[in-house]
């Protein structure tokens, strides 16, 4: 989707969208209609109710001339930024496959600030994301038309503001396009080469290890899970250095498993093709680091994947195996299944030795009991300082990536204790999510400041939210995005 802000005045010929506060329409200027043709908009309007409330729409046809004009009437709700987010997702869910193929956004009297039309704008272009590569067959009616959106008369501060908002629009279809991908053409190796094609030329630094590398440095947890799948491993960094030299401030964690077939411990038939974005939480860390990089934010920040394939061959670790982790910590599996955390461990004590960052924030698909828990609303919170929980919490609430806090405690903790290793994969039935989460926890340094996001429920969405379609939603990157600006950047 191009999105374009032009100073130029309106094509009297052009599809015309209005912006419309709540229970403003009799006061809307409906600038660029005559009096005939605001008569007919605010009749349609009339007719379906229409109120102004965020995201609702409304479109009719006006004269103009010999022909006539698409009009569409969006509300704006109170005129923060999330309504006008809700407008622009709108917008573009109304008129993506409808055969038109521009629209004009008229943003004159409509009291939007620069924040708030740069968000109008990323979530139109957000909204647009399909990934359409495989569909050879469908109708003309169900392929996109709408392929730019201009906006005129935009406030003064737009430019700055859609600079950044360009660079997380960027982060979340490279994030989405690696969820929606199949494990026969994304898997450990391609997800590297997919992610480097992308950053090219943003100025990230790169580091990528394979199994021999690995194997070196006793990374025997993440190895393990690999071990079943002819997919070698591998692990991505991408460390950006916006505020000079020295180590990254903070460390973001991504779970990779590229395909996740549970290994021995099988999982059922129904639903396993979804387990292709059980690498959404690395697609949401390179996301992000794409969207730092694209807007050459002040921080210095490093994202680390790490990048399996979960099989069950004649190779694959048993129940019952112990796992020797890079920290020396030794793992008794007693579900392969449980597999996150295997490789998530090894990658947090890989960038606590070799980049030595204060705070690590780790993201994962990581239990089917916190979609149990929390469903699609909100993805689970872990933190072990309360500050950096509330910091995560705000980012969360301010672009709509919510998150939900969940407790830590020696008492959950002592349900993964094993009697013949240092730490066993699973505990009982009860406190899934908390339990994978002590797991985690373990292998973190004393001092560092730390947070486990679930987002099992978030980076799939089975029906479509106000900046994305039905499939990939793109979940992390915003989050991420607005956390390090707010608390990292210089």
């Amino acid at each position: 989707m191009q999105i374009v802000f032009s100073a130029a005045p309106v094509d009297a010929g052009a599809a015309l969208a209005l912006p419309i506060e709540k229970d403003a329409l009799n006061r809307a200027p409906l600038t660029g209609l005559d009096e005939a043709g605001k008569r007919v908009a605010i009749g349609a309007a009339q007719g379906s109710r229409f109120d102004g409330e965020a995201g609702a729409v409304v479109e009719t046809f006006v004269a103009a001339g010999e022909s006539v004009r698409r009009v569409l009437l969006l509300g704006v709700g109170n005129g923060d930024d999330a309504s006008w987010e809700k407008a622009g997702g709108a917008l573009t869910a109304k008129l993506l496959t409808s055969g038109a193929a521009s629209v004009t956004v008229d943003l004159g009297g409509a009291g939007a600030s620069g924040p708030a039309a740069a968000h109008f704008a990323a979530a139109a272009a957000q909204r647009a994301w399909r990934h359409d590569v495989y569909r050879t067959q469908l109708p003309d009616k169900a392929k996109p038309t709408l392929n730019e959106i201009v906006i005129v008369n935009a406030p003064e501060g737009t430019d700055a503001a859609w600079s950044d908002q360009r660079a997380v629009t960027a982060g979340m279809e490279l994030t989405r396009t690696l969820v929606a991908e199949p494990a026969n053409i994304i898997y450990p190796e391609t997800f590297v080469a997919k992610v480097l094609a992308e950053i090219e030329g943003l100025g990230l630094e790169v580091t990528v290890l394979d199994e021999a590398a690995m194997g070196k440095l006793g990374m025997g947890s993440l190895l393990g899970v690999s071990q079943g799948s002819a997919r070698e491993a591998r692990l991505l960094a991408l460390k950006w250095s916006g505020a000079g030299e020295g180590d990254p401030a903070i460390a973001l964690v991504g779970k990779g498993v590229t395909f996740d077939t549970g290994g021995i411990s099988i999982k059922g038939a129904a639903g396993m093709e979804d387990m292709k974005w059980d690498m959404g939480g690395a697609g949401a860390v390179v996301g992000a680091m794409k969207a730092l990089a694209g807007r050459k934010a002040k921080a210095n920040v490093i994202g680390v994947c790490g990048l399996v394939e979960n099989m069950p061959d004649g190779n694959a670790i048993r129940p019952g195996d112990v796992l020797t982790s890079m920290s020396g910590q030794t793992i008794e599996v007693l579900n392969t299944d449980a597999e996150g955390r295997l490789v998530l461990c090894d990658c947090v004590t890989w960038v606590q030795r070799t980049h030595r960052p204060k705070t690590i924030v780790d993201l994962a698909t990581l239990t089917g009991a916190m979609i149990v828990a929390l469903g699609h609303e909100h993805g689970g919170l872990f933190a072990n300082d309360d500050a950096l929980a509330d910091q995560l919490l705000k980012a969360g609430l301010a672009t709509g990536d919510k998150l939900w806090r969940f407790p830590l405690s020696d008492a959950y903790n002592k349900l993964i204790d094993s009697p013949i290793a240092d730490v066993k994969n699973v505990g009982p039935r009860g406190a899934g999510s908390i339990t994978a989460a002590q797991f985690i926890q373990r292998f973190v340094d004393p001092g560092v400041k730390w947070a486990h996001l679930d987002i099992a429920g978030m980076v799939w969405s089975d029906k479509a939210g106000p900046n994305y379609d039905k499939g990939a939603t793109g979940y992390g990157v915003r989050l991420l995005d607005r956390f390090v600006a707010a608390n990292f950047e210089n």
